[in-house]
């Protein structure tokens, strides 16, 4: 059986050091050889839902989208990964589509395209609706 070591920059024992017990920490880890030197980075292509919106730079892999429902009082909390997928505070897989991901917060069949929201305050129906608008073409 191969022996697996892992190897950490101080830097990201001070950034957990740092973190609030609320804050979701998102590690990638890439293969490599020692005796290789440092491996060149495997680019990373996003699929499913979000695809297009990233390709069109649109939305980006780190940004985190929010929802409040505040009849329901639910929030929600996401990172889109470089995959197109979210990864949902409190869950540990992450979720192909902005409605599933949705859905494992609130626990109903929810169009998280209207409720998931940027920083800024657009939702993603709204990046969709200015990528078709714009005819943006994936870069």
């Amino acid at each position: 059986m191969p022996t697996i070591s892992l190897h950490f920059d101080p830097a990201v024992f001070a950034h957990l050091a740092s973190a609030s017990g609320n804050d979701t920490i998102h590690l990638t880890l890439s293969l490599g050889d020692d005796t290789e030197g440092t491996p060149a980075p495997v680019p990373v292509v996003p699929r499913g839902p979000l695809a297009e919106l990233m390709q069109a730079d649109l939305l980006a892999a780190g940004a985190v989208l929010t929802f409040h429902q505040r009849r329901a009082n639910r929030r929600g909390r996401a990172v889109v990964t470089a995959e197109g997928q979210l990864i949902v505070d409190g869950h540990a897989t992450p979720f192909p589509s902005p409605s599933k991901a949705a859905e494992a917060i609130t626990g109903n069949v929810i169009n998280g395209w209207t409720l998931w929201h940027l920083e800024d305050g657009r939702t993603l129906d709204d990046l969709r609706r200015e990528h078709t608008h714009t005819g943006a073409q994936p870069a």
